[in-house]
């Protein structure tokens, strides 16, 4: 099952797009405001654990690919993070850096709003960013997110979405 947006393509994660999203998700640079996976090993962890969190409540962060070309671009969407749990649903997003400024993520972050209303039925989701990310602190505010506080132990703020029915 594939879902669209107006320019990208929202699929599950497969094990075998692993090559694909390490390329980012082990870049220092595009991961430099979290936490880049070390090895190709921990990306199939990585997919592995949202795939084991998505068998138990139904929903988890999506492969995305640039709708124009059909390459892999992103990693993201909603998700209860299986690696910190307690947090409740989270929308969380990382993107190649070449694809940045181009709004991808706030395409993303617009969209999982809506399908956590209608396909989910969640009045409130949440987000976190590192306060020296700026454009991500902005793609959250466009999107309609209220900072909450900041959380010491995670050096992130917590950014909250209450959404009506």
């Amino acid at each position: 099952m594939t879902l669209e947006t107006d320019r990208l393509l929202l699929s599950i994660p497969r094990l075998a797009e692993a090559p694909g999203l390490f390329d980012f998700l082990g870049d220092m640079t595009a991961m430099r405001h979290t936490f880049p996976l070390e090895t190709m090993r921990d990306c199939r962890r990585h997919i592995a654990g949202h795939a084991c969190q998505r068998r138990k409540v139904g929903y988890g962060p999506w492969t995305v690919r640039a709708k124009a070309d059909g390459q892999i671009i992103g990693f993201g969407g909603l998700y209860d993070d299986p690696f910190d749990p307690g947090w409740g649903i989270e929308v969380s997003y990382a993107f190649a850096s070449q694809t940045w400024n181009n709004g991808f993520a706030t395409e993303l972050t617009r969209f999982c709003l809506v399908f956590a209303r209608k396909e989910l039925g969640v009045h409130l989701v949440r987000a976190f960013a590192h306060p020296e990310n700026v454009a991500s602190r902005r793609v959250l505010e466009k999107a309609g997110f209220r900072e909450q506080r900041f959380v010491p132990e995670m050096n992130r703020y917590l950014y909250e979405h209450r959404l009506v029915a």
